[in-house]
């Protein structure tokens, strides 16, 4: 089967990283043509994970979306939640007809309120049992040096699952899947936002006991949100939700952490962005997930302290001091 990857970034790398190991040929679409010109000179993304050598033989990357796309049987979603429907919004609807698509993106489609696999459902018209999802827990810089890492991936087609999974599995990625993409899509979602709220914590000096109650209480409410958006039996303790949350929350590679980090000491959101230099999806997704919530309220009060902190410009100090009476 073809595959190819939509995105530029580094978990875009990663993951044509880890389809390089099994893939004959692998395509890549991003939009930065000079990125592009030095992949082929010299087989690195100079942007993201630079020390990362990429096999020329093997690799196609190309600015022509729908090329990249009609080229593929399988595409993997990899471009920021926020950039998603901008870079998507010119394409035909049957863009993705006859294909298969996962997304690896952790977050919301801002402009409709959609996880990625429901706005590639209503906007593409692709049958959910060619929908996907790939979640961790797994950090691209640990890919990139080839610690050992495990990713999930979710279809409701077992088949297309297993077959993604054996493309990405390699010797320093073990795999496993799962039916489950709405469970695991929106817990890949609110995990930066808990991550926002646990850098956060430390740009304020709380302690690791206060960490361990605030990701405690995290995950609690990661199962209540899920649990009443898709209720079906899943186990909440798995690595695809809970491990996923304590690598995002406690991770030094974590960007929605260092954002946090970055408010919790007192930069303002736009300041902490241009440092950063890199997409926090929690920050989007704070807003997108509150807003949904309108309609199931479920009770997530971390959710509403980071909501505040960073739209409503509640002082942060004030913020966590009134979450801590809402744990236990």
């Amino acid at each position: 089967m073809k595959i190819s990857v939509l995105g530029g970034g580094s978990w875009a790398t990663a993951i044509v990283k880890m389809l390089l190991n099994n893939a004959d040929q692998v395509g890549w679409w991003m939009r930065d043509e000079s990125a592009i010109d030095h992949i082929k000179t010299y087989n690195q993304n100079p942007k993201y994970l630079s020390s990362v050598e990429l096999d020329p033989n093997k690799l196609n990357p190309s600015a022509n979306l729908s090329e990249v796309v009609a080229n593929s049987d399988v595409i993997i979603l990899a471009i920021p939640a926020a950039f998603l429907n901008d870079s998507l919004k010119d394409e035909s609807e049957d863009l993705f007809e006859g294909k298969i698509v996962f997304s690896s993106i952790k977050g919301i489609v801002p402009e409709s309120n959609e996880i990625v696999g429901e706005y590639i459902h209503n906007k593409f018209n692709v049958d959910f049992k060619n929908v996907g999802v790939i979640s961790g827990p797994c950090h691209a810089e640990e890919v990139a040096l080839e610690k050992l890492s495990y990713l999930t991936v979710a279809c409701q087609n077992e088949e297309n699952a297993e077959n993604l999974a054996k493309m990405i599995s390699c010797r320093y990625i073990k795999t496993t899947t799962s039916d489950d993409i709405y469970g695991t899509e929106y817990s890949a979602v609110l995990k930066n936002v808990f991550a926002l709220a646990s850098g956060i914590c430390h740009g304020l000096n709380y302690g690791d006991n206060f960490q361990a109650v605030l990701i405690s209480n995290g995950i609690q409410e990661i199962k209540r949100f899920v649990d009443t958006v898709h209720p079906i039996d899943r186990d909440i303790k798995s690595s695809v939700y809970l491990g996923d949350l304590l690598v995002t929350a406690y991770s030094q590679f974590s960007r929605n952490r260092t954002f946090g980090n970055m408010i919790g000491k007192g930069y303002s959101v736009k300041s902490a962005q241009i440092e950063l230099n890199m997409i926090a999806e929690g920050y989007y997704a704070t807003k997108c997930i509150k807003e949904i919530n309108e309609k199931y309220k479920v009770d997530m009060p971390i959710t509403d302290a980071v909501y505040n902190i960073l739209y409503e410009k509640i002082s942060p100090i004030m913020e966590m001091r009134l979450l801590s009476d809402k744990l236990s």
